[in-house]
């Protein structure tokens, strides 16, 4: 199981880098977790669009979601350059429904809604979801298979349903979109101490600092979180890249 960071700013992306987005693989099987403003340019730096089995939204807040319009219109493209069937499975939830339909495209993506009180299985994952504090409708997502499981919280504020939801799981990618002491919570979002108080009653063997903020020194929210929890944290880049494999054991390489 591989988790590559392809985004990770919070509202924007900064000069030659993107908002959200994470792609899954296992088996030569390839999720995009979210689909935000950059995210087409770079995850052809690890695989073509049209090699996605499937896209899983969190929000439809364009920072999660700007460059679907784009990828469909890859995915168009390669078609008639290739001269071959593409097809990519994209799921959402459906308390937006304009959000959701916009996920569907021609005959190369289509929408399904995921519904959050059950499972959804996706080639060797297994998907389950819960709704998080956000100014609109948003679901974090776990994501398990034989080899690993990981959750990401998308955006929210700090609740403490995120802790047994992230229960022991090797990787908890939390967002942080503010600084010890802010007022996160009432713009729907987290802070580093938040982050690192779900990691450390979770018990997580690795938190990943994501949805990063376009102030301060990045470095202190890892000091932050430092503070609360004891475990290996690892602040959001590009291309940084996380496999595990049956057994736990895990390699990160930036």
């Amino acid at each position: 199981m591989k988790v590559t960071v392809v985004g990770f700013w919070g509202g924007y992306p900064k000069m030659n880098e993107a908002s959200s987005g994470y792609l899954i693989e296992q088996d030569n099987f390839r999720i995009l977790l979210d689909c935000g403003s950059g995210v087409l340019s770079h995850l052809q730096r690890y695989v073509s669009p049209e090699e996605l089995d499937a896209v899983v939204i969190t929000h439809y807040h364009p920072d999660h979601t700007a460059d679907i319009g784009v990828l469909q219109h890859a995915l168009l493209i390669q078609h008639f350059l290739q001269n071959k069937k593409i097809h990519v499975q994209a799921y959402g939830h459906s308390e937006d429904k304009a959000g959701l339909d916009s996920l569907h495209y021609k005959e190369l993506m289509t929408a399904h809604a995921y519904i959050p009180e059950e499972t959804l299985t996706l080639g060797p994952f297994t998907l389950s979801f819960l709704k998080t504090i956000h100014p609109v409708p948003c679901y974090a997502v776990k994501v398990k298979s034989d080899q690993g499981v990981m959750v990401f919280t998308a955006d929210s504020a700090y609740q403490e349903e995120f802790i047994s939801f992230a229960k022991e799981v090797d990787l908890l990618i939390s967002e942080c979109n503010f600084y010890k002491g802010m007022d996160a919570a009432s713009a729907g979002h987290m802070t580093s101490e938040d982050a690192a108080a779900i990691a450390e009653a979770a018990n997580v063997k690795t938190l990943m600092l994501s949805h990063l903020p376009h102030f301060g020194d990045l470095n202190q929210l890892v000091s932050e979180a430092q503070e609360t929890y004891k475990g290996k944290i690892l602040l959001a880049s590009s291309g940084l890249s996380i496999t595990y494999s049956q057994g736990g054991t895990s390699d990160a390489i930036y």
